[in-house]
């Protein structure tokens, strides 16, 4: 029986550090670690189509959470029978399952649609946290510049601070600081 180890992060932002050093902890040999960095719904998978490759019968495969290893219920699903018709074990070190027996599978399976059911439901209250900050007038992005020009131009026409600050939607006191640095930038040229 060889140990083989597969880590995957979601984005080119995050680390698989931990996820190795869980591996080697767990008895995985550095050569025998597959990764990949992609999005868990990208099927351009280099490390893990080299583990298939690899593993044969009687091999055991250490993942370290249940969600590294598929995309998705579906892919987890295929990819254990792929396994498991191959004769390699996949056990999930953070989970404590592996899938060695019909009950194994079973959990696994459970669980793997339990981690996609639950990723549905943290992306549908991201969505309706950001469309209720929407509606409460709260902007996302980049913060947007001030046009120092149109805020002069509409106190040399003699409209007021308060006005300017609602016609412009800034603050009234970014309306003073402009109005206070251009005077201080006028009296240093007399």
């Amino acid at each position: 029986m060889r140990l083989f180890g597969y880590a995957r992060v979601s984005t080119s932002q995050q680390s698989l550090d931990i996820q190795i050093k869980g591996l080697k902890e767990a008895g995985v040999k550095a050569s025998r670690i597959f990764t990949d960095k992609a999005s868990g719904s990208s099927t351009d998978r280099k490390g893990l189509d080299l583990l298939r490759m690899k593993v044969e019968e009687g091999d055991v495969i250490l993942v370290k959470k249940l969600d590294r290893l598929g995309r998705d219920t579906a892919d987890m699903i295929q990819l254990i029978k792929e396994f498991d018709a191959q004769g390699v074990a996949v056990r999930f070190i953070d989970d404590g399952i592996s899938t060695d027996g019909e009950m194994g599978k079973m959990v696994v399976t459970i669980l793997s649609a339990v981690a996609q059911a639950e990723r549905r439901r943290i992306l549908e209250r991201t969505n309706e946290g950001r469309q209720e900050a929407r509606l409460k007038g709260i902007r996302f992005g980049r913060k947007r510049i001030i046009d120092r020009n149109s805020v002069l131009a509409l106190h040399q026409q003699g409209t007021g601070a308060t006005d300017i600050a609602r016609r412009l939607s800034i603050a009234r006191s970014t309306v003073y600081k402009i109005l206070e640095d251009e005077s201080r930038v006028n009296l240093s040229k007399i």
